[in-house]
């Protein structure tokens, strides 16, 4: 493992706040779904396996079955630090699907989010 504590977390603990930040702006359940479906090449039983199962979040990336060539076109900030300057690979993945979370709640469209 990489060392960072935020690997080793479960994803099922992570995926409701994502919800729930994007249910807070009034978007929904279905478009967090589409947007890590998107993000990752999982389809909807696989993410929901994971969150059963507890994957921890290392593990949901690393077996990620296609990683969005599009990923590298999400840029910006999170928490301060522009997720295209994030030298981690896995962090870096992590730090996208938290953009795109942020891009849903702040009202972007779907075909902008999901670089369409």
């Amino acid at each position: 493992m990489s060392g960072h504590r935020i690997f080793s977390m479960k994803f099922s603990k992570v995926y409701p706040l994502y919800v729930q930040k994007a249910e807070r702006k009034q978007r929904t359940k279905g478009e967090v779904d589409r947007v890590i479906c998107w993000l990752t090449g999982y389809d909807l039983a696989e993410l929901e396996r994971h969150i059963e199962l507890e994957t921890d979040i290392e593990s949901f990336f690393e077996q990620a079955p296609a990683f969005n060539p599009k990923s590298a076109l999400i840029t910006g900030l999170i928490c301060g630090v522009r997720v295209e300057a994030v030298e981690d690979p896995l962090m870096q993945k992590i730090r996208y699907l938290d953009r795109l979370v942020e891009e849903l709640a702040k009202g972007k469209a779907m075909e902008k989010i999901l670089r369409e």
